[in-house]
């Protein structure tokens, strides 16, 4: 017997699969939710009361930018540090370490005395989403099989983003209700307080049905048609190398990547732009925290479908169509107004997000090899939750130039078609079934 055929017996005792794994499934979706209630709590309050309340003046644009400029570049690297460190220590203790960083975080916006207390409480944000919302990834495709990646995908994000969406309207009127900092508090407090306990109890360690994966890979115990891995990598890569195969050394990792940047624009511009718009044209928190919320539920909700489709029809053309409706739904904003017209701006940009989102991050579990797939998926989030802070430096900048945040609706517009077609020239069909490795 080979040590291939040796390690693949090892873990013969691992099934793969949603019914299998149902209830460590669902715990990864409550752990998801948990982390899209607490970045949400961050989204309607802050920026809208960036002004009155914490002290940046009228049209400070880089100021306001600022705190998400911070959240991209270090949610981006912890993405990256936590694909390799949950390799090492596990999905568990990265997902555990995530939650502690949170603790702080409720605190320091109840005594800010000024807007960098918000911009640190924003890093430590971003630390607790780069290592919490990656490891519920990672675990869910750990347990799931190649067939169900879609489907997985996207209950993760509808679950993780309907959390966003539900934050966003319960902190609006929990800020109404307490004061916008006490409101603040309570919310986070109780949210990071059950994510911990039900990490500590619940939520399993599921590194191992990775390890089985790849052994049975090995061994050629695998069933189904192969995916179409990329090849120019070693069995075991460095940090290095899988950081260089995503980022250019397979052009199709590298469209999935600078697709994934390019669409955080349109939540950078959600998170920082669309209050303030929003806040300008004369809506109170409450509407405010609707429209956001509308543009979260549609993306969110939609998910539960679009990764389910791109199971039938493949990867590529949801995430190109989605590419463009979502620019769509951006431009949309600015050409009519009302409640009613500015949430159905809100829904069409969430449903192209609802397209593209899963299946950025379904292409590339597709044809990364589960030996080195943790750390594929930190380096797909890296380039994509950077976005973040390229897309609110860039809004910024825009804004400022041309004295308006309308400016940077347009900026968004165009960077999303334009990534759009860079998908359609580069990118390709993942799904093992529909193009399947024949060498």
């Amino acid at each position: 017997m080979t040590d291939h055929h040796k390690a693949a017996e090892a873990y013969a005792h691992l099934t793969h699969g949603i019914r299998e794994n149902l209830g460590q499934f669902g715990q990864q979706l409550i752990q998801v939710f948990f982390v899209g209630l607490t970045i949400g709590m961050m989204r309607t309050v802050v920026p809208a009361l960036a002004e009155s309340e914490f002290g940046v003046a009228e049209g400070s644009f880089m100021l306001l930018t600022a705190f998400v400029v911070a959240f991209g570049v270090v949610k981006g690297a912890l993405n990256f540090v936590a694909g390799r460190l949950s390799e090492r220590l596990g999905r568990k203790t990265v997902l555990m370490l995530g939650w502690v960083a949170a603790i702080p975080i409720p605190f320091m916006i109840l005594y800010a005395p000024s807007w960098s207390w918000i911009v640190a409480a924003t890093v430590l944000l971003g630390v607790n989403q780069g290592l919490a919302w990656s490891m519920t990834q990672t675990a869910k495709m750990d347990i799931t099989r190649a067939d169900e990646r879609g489907f997985t995908m996207g209950m993760n994000e509808f679950s993780g983003y309907v959390g966003v969406a539900v934050a966003g309207i319960v902190t609006g009127y929990m800020a109404a209700a307490f004061g916008p900092r006490m409101g603040l508090l309570i919310f986070g407090l109780v949210v990071i307080a059950l994510a911990i306990v039900l990490t500590a109890l619940f939520v399993r360690e599921t590194l191992d049905w990775a390890k089985a994966e790849g052994a049975r890979h090995a061994a050629g115990q695998s069933t189904g048609p192969i995916p179409r891995y990329s090849k120019n990598i070693s069995d075991t890569p460095s940090t290095w190398e899988v950081f260089t195969l995503m980022s250019w050394r397979d052009r199709r990792m590298a469209a999935f990547s600078q697709a994934g940047l390019v669409e955080k624009f349109v939540d950078a511009l959600v998170w920082v732009f669309y209050p303030v718009f929003l806040y300008q044209q004369g809506l109170s928190l409450a509407a405010i925290g609707w429209v956001v919320g509308i543009y979260g539920f549609v993306w969110g909700g939609s998910q539960f479908l679009t990764g389910r489709l791109s199971d039938h029809i493949g990867r590529r053309q949801p995430i190109i169509w989605g590419m463009w409706i979502c620019g769509g739904g951006v431009a949309l904003t600015l050409l009519g107004e009302g409640v009613l017209w500015w949430s159905f701006a809100a829904a069409v940009t969430g449903l192209g997000m609802a397209l593209l989102y899963p299946n950025l991050s379904a292409a590339v579990a597709d044809i990364a090899h589960p030996n080195w797939r943790g750390s594929a998926i930190g380096t797909y989030r890296f380039w994509r939750d950077l976005g973040y802070g390229v897309g609110a430096f860039g809004l910024g900048i825009v804004a400022h130039i041309g004295g308006s945040v309308v400016w940077g609706f347009w900026f968004v517009v165009i960077a999303m078609f334009a990534s759009g077609a860079v998908v359609w020239w580069w990118g390709e069909e993942t799904h093992p079934r529909l193009n399947p490795d024949d060498d």
